[in-house]
């Protein structure tokens, strides 16, 4: 009896000690994560988030290193094919195993023309069963960064689940289709969704079954519970970390921050994003959506594209606007430098509102024009501060320029529909490989996903070569030289307007610990919480 009473002391003990260790991270950012579907939008925060549900083949570490994901080893065996091993014993949700069955489905999921990763899933190639723990992909050209397409946000997921619930296909985001997967998530990651209310709350329960908590380096945290409340007020977000209601804010106000340091009871985490931000310009249609142009577009003109390049102060900008917090570069890439770019190659055409002012006058604006630019308010820092500020420069040679400034729920559809005439994008992430920003973002659009975030819809054959001259080649000197040759074009012909590299602080209470990554991503299974 007294060994018996002792034991469930025992018992009784651990179990309080794991009580007391369960942790919520209550988190927040200025906007909410804007799908449960996780091949229906490529967006950073959506993106982190599903990816505590789902998880891709490989994934990475918290020196944004490639790891062992779902597939524990994998191997070329030849130019274009590749095998991976997947890990056995790996449990959906629903208690149900992971196998092959569920990774040749994903693939041709995201390849779909709905999944806003199809540029991606296009790349890895045609996944085929070997046997139930063994896939082989064969790519349509040798692909020198198969490991970091698979682990940008290609997450896999159940295809008895999907097919249940009528959702082979990604949710169509850019028509609001309303899916069972916007919704609803069941996936293998170290948390389960709970419930979700978009732009209200999202509360996430850890999986006490994934594989990864018996790994070293996968879940070094405390969190047990998430439970994420986008706050779009600047003022009503701090207040509530200032007093203890949340533990953590992706996006403090970056005129914030130096106070921030001064209290005791906040940590601030600082740090160069890999994220270029950038404006965009309709160069397809004959005449502009939204602009007093009749007849002709004066986008199509790059001397036009030139004058608002000339007429945009990115200094004042990063002074003004970012409190410094910003890196004004001429290279529209997230991080130029890590992709190999030359340094001699981030030169801005000047800030020259007389130049600029003789460009339109050139083209035939001498008195300039109006038009309209889109923005999401919620999505980047300072978004649509960025844009007016814009605005107000562009006004000094004669532009009209209105700002659209909507959340990014509204913002993102409207965009991917080119329904713009000038518009805003950040891109970036985990990876500094050029072709990730070429291919999807400068190249022309096609029915394969190049292109899909081109929403100026531009097309230039002599760029789009050079574009599809790197995919391909696995030689690392002639392929820097083919990316540097279509940066040089892209940056001849501006096609965008880089602004800057986007600097990312963070803050969280005292007594939480993070992992401050460049690619903004929070990830929880590493916040350990006192």
């Amino acid at each position: 009896m007294r060994r018996f009473l002792a034991v469930a002391l025992s018992a009784a003990a651990l179990s309080a000690a794991a009580l007391a260790d369960a942790k919520t991270l209550r988190w927040s950012s200025q906007g909410d994560y804007l799908t449960a579907d996780p091949h229906a939008q490529n967006e950073l925060l959506t993106n982190s988030i599903n990816g505590h549900v789902y998880e891709p083949l490989v994934t990475r570490g918290k020196q944004l290193e490639i790891l062992p994901g779902l597939a524990e080893s994998w191997k070329q065996t030849g130019p274009t094919t590749w095998v991976f091993n997947l890990r056995k014993g790996v449990k959906w949700h629903d208690g149900s195993d992971f196998t092959a069955d569920d990774v040749v489905f994903s693939i041709k999921r995201l390849q779909g023309e709905t999944s806003n990763f199809r540029v991606y899933g296009n790349a890895v190639g045609t996944a085929k069963k070997i046997d139930s723990h063994t896939v082989e992909f064969t790519t349509p050209v040798p692909n020198p960064v198969m490991l970091e397409m698979l682990a940008n946000s290609l997450f896999m997921m159940n295809k008895a689940w999907c097919e249940k619930n009528n959702a082979e296909k990604a949710q169509d985001f850019k028509n609001k289709e309303e899916s069972h997967t916007s919704r609803n998530a069941m996936g293998t990651g170290p948390f389960t969704l709970v419930s979700r209310q978009p732009d209200v709350k999202s509360v996430f329960k850890k999986n006490p079954n994934w594989w990864g908590l018996k790994e070293k380096g996968y879940f070094d945290g405390n969190v047990t519970e998430i439970v994420y409340s986008p706050v779009k007020s600047e003022g009503t977000r701090m207040a509530a970390l200032l007093s203890g209601d949340l533990d953590f804010i992706l996006d403090p106000p970056v005129q914030d921050i130096e106070k921030l340091k001064q209290d005791k009871a906040i940590k601030v985490y600082e740090g160069r994003e890999n994220r270029i931000i950038f404006l965009g310009m309709d160069q397809a249609r004959d005449e502009l959506l939204y602009s007093n142009v009749k007849g002709k577009n004066p986008f199509k003109d790059k001397r036009v594209r030139q004058a608002f390049y000339q007429a945009i102060d990115v200094n004042a900008i990063n002074k003004a606007v970012m409190r410094g917090l910003s890196v004004p570069t001429a290279v529209n890439l997230p991080n130029p430098t890590r992709a190999g770019i030359p340094k001699e190659m981030d030169k801005r055409y000047p800030y020259d509102v007389a130049a600029a002012k003789k460009l339109l006058a050139e083209a035939g604006y001498p008195n300039g024009f109006e038009v309209t630019i889109d923005c999401p308010n919620n999505r980047y820092i300072n978004d649509e501060k960025i844009c007016v500020a814009v605005a107000g420069m562009v006004a000094k040679i004669g532009i009209t320029m209105k700002v659209n400034a909507i959340p990014r729920a509204q913002y993102f559809p409207k965009a991917q529909k080119m329904d713009v005439s000038m518009y805003m994008l950040g891109w970036g992430g985990a990876t500094t490989d050029a072709i990730f920003t070429l291919q999807p973002v400068l190249h022309s659009r096609n029915d394969k996903g190049d292109g899909d975030y081109n929403w100026g819809n531009y097309s230039d054959p002599e760029f789009d070569a050079l574009v599809d001259e790197a995919k391909g080649d696995t030689d690392p000197k002639r392929r820097l030289q083919t990316i540097i040759k279509a940066m040089q074009r892209h940056h001849e012909m501006i096609f965008h307007i880089p602004l800057h590299l986007q600097v990312i602080p963070w803050a969280s209470r005292a007594n939480v610990s993070v992992i401050h990554r460049p690619d903004n991503w929070l990830q929880a299974t590493w916040v350990k919480i006192k």
